[in-house]
């Protein structure tokens, strides 16, 4: 192997691109696996093979046609984990029109920003989720429903809207059940549709997906049918997965991870999609895993987390997993080794990336040694680039820290409608800058150290609270941790750990600074220690340290300092 002499690396390319659609991918697995177990939805009772997904996606693609959508409209999908969900995705892709992914813990505000940034014409929503009623936010965003005329709406505050589809029984006043879409579709739409899907472009945009939006308001990262269909299959490719594999999917469908990573990598490779439930309870996955004899695995560290420490862990056969993705957050080294161990998931990969990227840039593959997985993110992914860049945007050299780029196909087509923030993103050479921090050492392996922002100075030092974390998951009591920075008026910033504790333990702050002292440097103890039950986090499990700060900085009255 070539040693890295500067920070910059290039994905082999042995294997060319796809130039698919988005529906010629379904139609070339159909045509190979046909017969075999596409879909499995647990909470719903389905199971289909590839024919009855093909049927079912063809079945909704010519009911939206019936409703008058055209290729390029944009329709939005509010919903949990549900076979309709996936049937959206491909039916959506087959005749071009622009799904739009809307996060299902989002409220009213947001979905009312979102639809009409994007003049959504049309929206697939579920009836509720947890304790989100769904129809209810509509109806009160747009009271006007109750008289408007189904597939042809007329709203005050959603201008665009023409169409609502819900899921369920249920009828709604206004809204046109997913059922009877279905079966709207006359021979002159069936007949329309491998015209449409002929016409398509693989470049073109398929996908938008919005951002969290946690600095200011949410960007809809554009990404197009050869973004998405290539990172699934070198995403599937590195997990060797095949038609005989079946992946267990408990993320959400709304994000990349579910998406792209999950739905399109099965497809690509002819495997079964599992679904435990329509959001993730450890639980249900563990007898998803069981029952289904799944052979692969997805989540976020919390995610694993609660699957290895729910009380009946041990009583659940897994020993037909092999692989999976661990991604969406920084994965504790210390819960990597207990996935390797605890779950027979001997060939697990880490994965690294960005919305914006599609997502992935990095991958760690199933064959690396087992130190490589648990300390990096592996290696590039084919036909992708990557280089770490210092403060003036110069090219660092291996091992040195700084901001990782990302330039190639997986680069999304820009922010919907943001040309400018578009430009911020994304320089005019291509490469998108994704705010992480990372290191690539001499071989190609890197290894993400932090966000950008999330880089505390305390005291003009510059701490990475993800170095820290690493240190306090060794603690014998600590379940999992988040390190951030809080204002302090001496050093401009001090360090603040949340740590949930394992159960029936009771770990005390001088326990936890006694873990630390001689072991770590003495400014990356943290001043600040909480010991909660949980964190906050978004619907995909990434904690949201903004969220815990803001919480200590009111406990601690700290909001001058905090504006100043």
């Amino acid at each position: 192997m070539n040693r890295l002499t500067e920070a910059y690396t290039r994905g082999e390319s042995a294997e060319p691109l796809l130039r698919l659609t988005v529906h010629g991918l379904l139609a070339r697995t159909v045509e190979r696996h046909g017969a075999r177990e596409a879909l499995v939805v647990r909470h719903q009772g389905i199971r289909w093979s590839y024919y009855d997904l093909a049927r079912a996606v063809d079945d909704l693609a010519a009911g939206l046609l019936a409703l008058g959508l055209q290729k390029g409209d944009r329709i939005g999908i509010w919903s949990p984990n549900r076979a309709e969900w996936v049937v959206a995705q491909f039916a959506t892709a087959r005749i071009g029109l622009i799904l739009v992914n809307i996060n299902p813990a989002y409220r009213i505000a947001e979905l009312e920003f979102a639809l009409n940034k994007v003049q959504a014409k049309a929206l697939i929503v579920a009836p509720r989720f947890k304790t989100s009623d769904y129809l209810g936010m509509l109806l009160e965003l747009a009271p006007d429903l109750a008289e408007g005329d189904p597939g042809a709406l007329h709203l005050k505050r959603l201008p665009h809207l023409r169409c609502i589809v819900r899921l369920g029984e249920e009828k709604t006043p206004g809204m046109v059940n997913y059922d009877a879409v279905l079966r709207l579709a006359g021979p002159a739409q069936r007949a329309r549709l491998d015209q449409i899907a002929a016409g398509l472009d693989p470049d073109e945009a398929i996908n938008i997906q919005f951002t969290s939006g946690t600095t200011g308001l949410p960007k809809g990262a554009t990404l197009t049918h050869y973004n998405i269909v290539n990172n699934g299959y070198f995403t599937a490719r590195c997990m060797k997965l095949s038609e005989r594999d079946r992946l267990c999917i408990p993320v959400p469908l709304y994000h990349c991870f579910g998406m792209v990573l999950s739905n399109l990598a099965c497809v690509s490779h002819g495997a079964c999609m599992v679904f435990p439930g329509e959001g993730f309870d450890a639980k249900d996955v563990l007898e998803a895993v069981q029952a289904e004899r799944c052979t692969a695995l997805h989540g976020v560290p919390t995610m694993f987390i609660a699957e290895l420490d729910h009380p009946d862990f041990g009583s659940y056969d897994l020993s037909s997993l092999r692989t999976g993705i661990m991604a969406g957050a920084p994965c504790p080294i210390e819960v990597m080794k207990r996935v390797v161990r605890d779950m027979g998931m001997r060939e697990v990969t880490i994965a690294y990336g960005m919305t914006e990227t599609s997502p992935v840039s990095f991958q760690s593959g199933v064959d690396d040694p087992l130190e490589r997985r648990v300390a990096t993110v592996g290696r590039i992914h084919p036909h992708v680039e990557v280089k770490i860049v210092g403060e003036r945007g110069e090219t660092l050299r291996p091992g040195e820290k700084g901001e990782l780029c990302t330039r190639g196909y997986s680069v999304m087509r820009g922010y919907w409608d943001e040309p400018g923030k578009t430009a911020e993103a994304v320089d005019a050479a291509g490469w998108m800058h994704t705010g992480d921090l990372a290191v690539l050492d001499e071989e190609g392996y890197c290894n993400i150290v932090g966000r950008v922002k999330d880089m505390v100075i305390r005291g003009g030092e510059n701490l990475f609270p993800r170095e820290i974390e690493e240190y306090l998951f060794r603690h014998p009591n600590v379940q999992d941790v988040q390190v951030f920075g809080i204002p302090d008026a001496k050093y401009g910033e001090e360090l603040c750990a949340w740590i949930v504790p394992k159960p029936g333990s009771q770990p005390t702050e001088e326990d936890i600074r006694g873990f630390c002292r001689g072991q770590i440097a003495h400014q990356k103890i943290p001043r600040y220690i909480r010991f909660v039950d949980a964190f906050p986090v978004t619907v995909t499990g990434k904690a949201q340290k903004f969220m815990m700060r803001k919480a200590m900085v009111e406990e601690l009255g700290l909001r001058e300092a905090a504006t100043a």
